[in-house]
């Protein structure tokens, strides 16, 4: 019982990159958004190359700052060509006088939508009002040019 139990622990460490895999939010909106303040996500890691406020692009901020959970920082530096289950890519987006507008997230979740590379997307105002959230199709659309870089543009992953 003990071994089993550590053996399913381990694994879903090591598949997901959170120990605490359970404590994951469900792939809501406002689940991700209390989730994301409650695990302080500006305390996490930038994008590895990226500073804050780096230049940005249509349709996100004209300056952008963008942190990734401990499993996808991991999973960038480690070249390992996607992003696992149960992370996160957090993107704050930028007014070019340096005032946030919106977040928008891409979070991981195995079988959520295959066809959008199973992230979950979600775009909130800076007063947390949701504006997008699921299985956007403008998102999924945009992104599907890098699908083979697991839908993102910020940098590889491979």
């Amino acid at each position: 019982m003990k071994k089993s139990l550590f053996l399913t622990l381990l694994m879903s460490f090591t598949f997901s990159g959170n120990l605490f895999a359970a404590d994951l939010p469900a792939a809501t909106g406002q689940d991700v958004i209390n989730y994301l303040n409650e695990a302080n996500y500006q305390g996490w890691q930038l994008w590895p190359g990226k500073t804050k406020l780096y230049e940005g692009r249509h349709p996100h901020g004209a300056l952008l700052t963008t942190y990734v959970s401990k499993g996808a920082y991991q999973a960038i530096e480690g070249k390992a060509g996607s992003i696992p289950s149960g992370e996160f890519v957090v993107k704050e987006n930028y007014s070019p006088d340096k005032n946030l507008a919106a977040v928008t997230v891409m979070y991981k979740q195995t079988g959520y939508n295959a066809e959008g590379g199973d992230w979950f997307w979600l775009k909130y105002a800076s007063d947390g009002t949701i504006q997008k959230e699921g299985k956007v199709g403008g998102c999924i659309g945009c992104h599907a040019a890098v699908k083979s870089n697991d839908w993102l543009f910020i940098g590889p992953v491979k």
